[in-house]
C-alpha cells in the first residue's frame, strides 16, 4: 500500500488525518519526538526524529510515497516572547529542512510534499474590504510576525521542487474539531450557559470543518493537478459573534446568555495573541474549489450541527 510520512502526526489535525487515511488504504508513518511509541493499529507506525538534532531516520523517508507536513508549536499555546516566537517559526522551518535535507541526501520514492500553512499569510481585512470574496493565494503576506512565519514557512518547503516532488501548501483556517483547537473552547462556557463573544463580534472567522480539512489533504495527495498554495477554509466566513450564537442555538436551543468579552480584557489576558482572536479575516476558497473539490460542511450550521451531532453520540 502507499506510504504517508507524517509530521506534527500526533496533534489535532494529524489525528484525524490519520484516520483519514486509513479509510482509503493508505500505511502511515508518523514522525514523533517521543522514542518507542507504538500503534494498536497495524497501519500505523513511529519513527522518532529530533529536529534539533538534526535525527530522523533515512529508511522511513526513502519508504514513503507521500510526505504531510504538520509540526509545528501552536501558535496560541503560550505567551509570544521572542523565545516563543522563534520556536514557533523554527518548528516549522527547521523542520521542513531537515526532512528536505534527507530527501536530497537519498534515493527515494517520494511524488508529493503537503505543507500546512496557514491563513495568517494575510493579516488583517481591508476597510472596506477591497474584495467582496476575501483574500486569495495570489495576495502578498501580511508585515507582521504571522504573515513573516507563514512566508517564511512556505518558503522552507520550496527546496523540494529541485527534486522533482510535487508540492501543495494548504493555508488554514480556523479547524473546528470536537477534539481541541478554538471550537473546543468556544464550547466550554455554553456548559454552563454563557455564550462568549470576542470583543464586537464583528470580526469575521474563516473556518473549515476538521472532515474537509482532512479530505483536502487526502485530496492534495492524490491529485496531481493541484500544486503551490490553496486557502483551506470554508465557503461561508462568518462573524465570530454568528459563530458563538450557532453552537450555542444548537447546544443549548434558547437557553444561554450571550457574553461579550471586551477586547482591553482579552489584551489583558492573551497579550499580542489577541490581536489573533480580534483580527478579521475574510478568505476565498475559490481556487480549491475551482480544482473540483466539494465540500460536506458548506455552512457554519451545517459544520456545527454534524459536530454536535457527533459529540452527544460519544456521550
Amino acid at each position: 500500500m502507499p506510504v504517508v510520512l507524517i509530521s506534527g502526526g500526533t496533534g489535532l489535525i494529524g489525528t484525524a488525518l490519520a484516520h483519514h487515511l486509513i479509510e482509503r488504504d493508505y500505511d502511515i508513518v508518523i514522525l514523533s519526538r517521543k522514542k518507542n511509541l507504538s500503534s494498536v493499529n497495524p497501519k500505523i507506525t513511529y519513527s522518532y526524529w529530533n529536529v534539533g538534532e538534526k535525527i530522523i531516520d533515512a529508511e522511513v523517508v526513502k519508504k514513503a510515497d507521500h510526505i504531510i507536513h504538520l509540526a509545528g508549536a501552536g501558535v496560541m499555546d503560550k505567551k509570544w516572547t521572542d523565545d516563543y516566537k522563534k520556536k514557533i517559526l523554527e518548528s516549522r522551518t527547521k523542520s521542513a529542512e531537515l526532512i528536505i535535507s534527507c530527501l536530497k541526501e537519498n534515493d527515494h520514492n517520494v511524488k508529493t510534499f503537503v505543507s500546512a500553512s496557514a491563513i495568517g499569510w494575510y493579516g488583517e481585512d481591508a476597510k472596506p474590504l477591497e474584495r467582496k470574496e476575501g483574500f486569495i493565494e495570489s495576495d502578498l503576506p501580511s508585515n507582521d510576525f504571522l504573515g513573516e512565519t507563514c512566508l517564511l514557512w512556505e518558503s522552507s518547503t520550496e527546496p523540494v521542487l529541485a527534486n522533482g516532488i510535487r508540492l501543495v501548501k494548504l493555508r488554514t483556517g480556523i479547524a473546528l474539531s470536537n477534539n481541541g483547537g478554538a471550537f473546543k473552547e468556544y464550547k466550554t462556557p455554553l456548559n454552563f450557559g454563557l455564550a462568549t463573544i470576542l470583543g464586537s463580534g464583528k470580526q469575521i472567522v474563516s473556518w473549515i470543518h476538521i472532515d474537509d480539512l482532512c479530505r483536502m489533504y487526502c485530496t492534495a495527495i492524490e491529485d496531481i493537478y493541484l500544486r503551490g498554495s490553496y486557502n483551506a477554509v470554508a465557503p461561508e466566513p462568518v462573524s465570530q459573534k454568528k459563530l458563538i450564537l450557532t453552537l450555542g442555538q444548537r447546544m443549548r436551543n434558547k437557553f444561554f446568555i450571550p457574553v461579550y468579552v471586551p477586547s482591553f480584557i482579552l489584551k489583558l489576558i492573551f497579550g499580542k495573541r489577541s490581536i489573533e482572536l480580534l483580527k478579521s479575516a475574510t478568505v476565498s476558497n475559490k481556487k480549491i474549489k475551482a480544482s473540483g473539490f466539494t465540500f460536506l460542511f458548506p455552512s457554519i450550521e451545517s459544520a456545527v450541527d454534524e459536530l454536535i451531532t457527533n459529540s452527544r453520540k460519544k456521550e
